[in-house]
């Protein structure tokens, strides 16, 4: 549950808002839908991930994946793909630690 409210807030959001919008969806779910801090660290990771990886090639493919191209000849990276799974990897590691961050903050408030 926690996983499918994650994914479709910061869908949603993705599109409107700035990056770091995620972090505060995941946070205030798994505040209150969260379980366990492991758990709730891999909805986030998973859902956010997942999130930017559409996101991404949403805005990359209609371009041929120029820009993409661009960045990733900047970092060194051998191609646009490695750039997405790096992007998704923060993403997914933003979403995971706000989740469990929400859940140790619910813990640590004694609900």
């Amino acid at each position: 549950m926690l996983f499918i409210l994650i994914l479709i807030l910061s869908l949603i959001a993705g599109f409107i808002t700035p990056w770091w919008v995620a972090a505060i969806i995941a946070f205030v779910m798994a505040f209150y839908a969260g379980k366990r801090p492991g758990q709730a660290f891999l909805s986030g990771f998973a859902a956010v991930f997942i999130v930017w990886v559409v996101l991404a090639l949403v805005k990359s493919i209609p371009n041929n994946h120029v820009l993409a191209s661009r960045v990733a000849v900047l970092f060194h990276l051998p191609g646009w793909s490695i750039l997405l799974i790096l992007t998704a990897l923060i993403g997914g590691l933003v979403g995971g630690m706000s989740a469990m961050s929400g859940v140790l903050v619910r813990r640590a408030l004694g609900r």
